[in-house]
């Protein structure tokens, strides 16, 4: 038999589109042509299942041959195969569709991921690396006889009487000189790793050789022999593909660390099992991630049918959830015609919510069961749950149970509980309930030890978005404001009715003012005299809550009006203790330069406190205090 023909398409512009457009990494027609090869094994099997198929199924592999001295690789399966009437189907034709529609969609798509995969066009990536692609097939069909395709990469074909004799396909790629590189092993290897690793039918590259026991020496010692072996490289039953009460925990761990060789064992886990109304199954990893934002993105490996498909899986999984590491696998999410993107549509949506409630189960399961260990991981699982509650309204309203605040102390409470603790305290003149907080406790040492005298709780707020998150508590919690601590003197964070009055005059209070003003000389200083408790410190420098928040959402990449304040140069208000006895002691210097020395000194002392001495003012206040101890 031999028949020559043309490809049913109406222009010579198909292979070209393939080659340049529709796939962007032309490493991934090897997962094509491995994956169709699985999907033909997979039916033989499904129909041996049905009894449609009668003979021996025999051992079921995939092999991917690499002949450097032919410049080919060779793809073989021994699943259903194809007779030549199947060959013109659904190779020659492209598809059902024929190419006119197909080129038609083409036109008015704006790009290759518009394409949806109902082309058929998988087994063309072949010719993004190969100048001549053969097709050797035998059908499991009774009767059947061989067939031989051959195309070039134009729209001539070629087909002939095979000499396969066993059932199933070889598709044999001639490489062209741009791809060979995929004539070096160790790249065909990393491929299949990268695609193939988990397919669910066994994927045979070469062979290696092992070591068996051989009987004894002469002096009674085991001799081995090396024997070679078929080289197997993937797992065809990954944990996700197995029911839950079929696990350990160390298959679990085991698995994490077969995905994730160099990182620390995870916090927990979630298996994801669902086949209505979507099929999804997989496992998701808490791994510790602490403050260490950007570094653990993109680890969530997307699946379907156990063939990798990408690692960029922010359609199908919520954003807060990208830190998770794991694996999700769904046939049901849409791919475009190379597999590699998603497609936002009803069942991707779906899939994130609920991925979504399931997180937000587990969490609250672990929260109820176990207080304190859930405690121990809050270092790790804090920022997913704030984060969550910034990003997700759903998630916000499950998370609200079991968010935690922690104080400087190291003690938690739930939302509730944090109220009900400082609300006899902690409630202003206007009746709302004031949360103080540090993000810096070394730093703001001195400020948190001031509210502590009062009787005062300080929460600890020091992840990367902790302010963004404190905005969120206060537009949730009903009467309710939260103040860093060292944003105030103490009495202006949680003002009361009580007032202290300053023992000085008007016309003092003016000189003092006139006094630090003149021995700071900084236009960004802005001194305020004031009435607080004797023992309070003299002077205090502190940052506008609202200003200071607005440049730290800047700073964490705000925009609109908080990159308007972020440009805007640091101001700080220094409120000068009229009561404390250093300012009464500078009243009753009559030397100017004293006066202002000791001005100049308390103001430093504020800074210091603060972390804000630096540089050249430092080393005046160095030397300031040794004259000031000498004298």
């Amino acid at each position: 038999m031999q028949e020559k023909g043309n490809i049913s398409i109406h222009t010579e512009n198909i292979f070209p589109i393939i080659k340049k457009f529709l796939y962007s990494d032309n490493e991934i027609f090897l997962r094509e042509l491995v994956s169709n090869a699985v999907d033909a094994t997979q039916k033989l099997k499904r129909l041996a299942s049905l009894g449609e198929f009668k003979g021996e199924t025999g051992e079921l592999m995939v092999e991917v041959k690499l002949d450097k001295d032919q410049k080919t690789i060779t793809i073989s399966d021994r699943g259903i195969g194809m007779t030549s009437e199947e060959i013109k189907k659904y190779i020659n034709q492209v598809a059902f569709s024929g190419a006119t529609e197909f080129m038609e969609k083409f036109k008015e798509a704006k790009d290759a991921n518009e394409i949806i995969g109902k082309f058929g066009l998988g087994f063309y990536s072949a010719f993004m690396v190969s100048h001549k692609v053969e097709i050797n097939t035998l059908s499991y069909q009774e009767g059947a006889q061989p067939a031989r395709w051959i195309c070039d990469g134009s729209t001539e074909f070629e087909i002939t009487d095979g000499d396969r004799t066993e059932r199933g396909t070889d598709i044999i790629l001639h490489l062209n000189e741009e791809a060979e590189e995929f004539l070096d092993e160790y790249r065909l290897r990393s491929i299949l790793d990268k695609y193939c690793r988990f397919l669910p039918v066994p994927i045979k590259f070469g062979t290696r050789t092992e070591r068996e026991p051989d009987g004894e020496d002469e002096e009674g010692k085991p001799k081995f022999k090396e024997i070679e072996v078929d080289d197997i490289i993937n797992n065809t039953a990954p944990i996700w593909t197995k029911a839950p009460s079929e696990l350990k925990d160390e298959d679990y761990l085991d698995f994490y660390r077969e995905l994730y060789p160099m990182s620390e064992a995870p916090l927990f886990w979630i298996h994801l099992n669902v086949d209505y109304p979507f099929n999804l199954t997989g496992v998701l990893y808490f791994p510790k991630v602490k403050n260490d934002f950007e570094l653990q993105r993109n680890k969530i490996k997307l699946f379907s049918r156990q063939v990798f498909i990408t690692d960029e899986v922010k359609d199908i999984v919520p954003e807060f959830l990208m830190l998770l590491h794991g694996v999700i696998d769904s046939p049901d999410i849409p791919l475009n015609v190379s597999r590699s993107f998603l497609q936002a549509d009803g069942n991707v949506k779906k899939i994130n919510n609920y991925i979504t409630k399931k997180v937000a189960d587990k969490l609250n399961e672990l929260f109820k069961a176990d207080r304190k260990g859930y405690e121990e991981k809050w270092i790790d699982i804090g920022l997913f749950v704030k984060y969550g509650m910034i990003t997700e309204e759903k998630f916000y309203d499950r998370a609200k149970d079991f968010v935690l605040l922690q104080n400087v102390k190291k003690e938690f409470f739930t939302l509730p509980e944090y109220k009900e603790k400082v609300q006899g305290l902690q409630t202003d003149k206007n009746d709302t309930v004031v949360y103080l907080y540090s993000n810096d406790t070394g730093k703001q040492h001195t400020f948190i030890h001031t509210a502590e005298k009062k009787g005062y709780d300080v929460l600890e707020m020091n992840s990367p978005i902790d302010t963004h998150f404190i905005a969120q508590l206060e537009q949730k919690l009903e009467k309710t404001s939260l103040k860093r601590v060292d944003a105030d003197v103490v009495d202006n964070l949680i003002a009361k009715d009580e007032k202290i009055e300053s023992v000085l005059s008007e016309d003092q209070s003016k000189l003092v003012k006139e006094l630090f003003e003149k021995a700071i000389n900084k236009t960004t200083m802005n001194v305020e005299v004031t009435g607080l408790h004797p023992e309070e410190l003299p002077v205090t420098v502190t940052m506008d809550e609202f200003m200071r928040r607005m440049k730290d959402m800047a700073r964490t990449g705000g925009g609109g009006m908080m990159g308007f304040y972020g440009n805007l140069p640091d101001n700080y208000k220094v409120s000068v203790n009229g009561n404390h006895k250093l300012i009464r002691r500078m009243l009753e210097e009559k030397d100017s330069e004293t006066q202002s020395r000791l001005a100049r000194q308390a103001f430093d002392l504020a800074l210091l406190s603060q972390g804000m001495l630096t540089g050249a003012d430092l080393t005046d206040f160095v030397n300031r205090s040794v004259a000031l101890i000498g004298a």
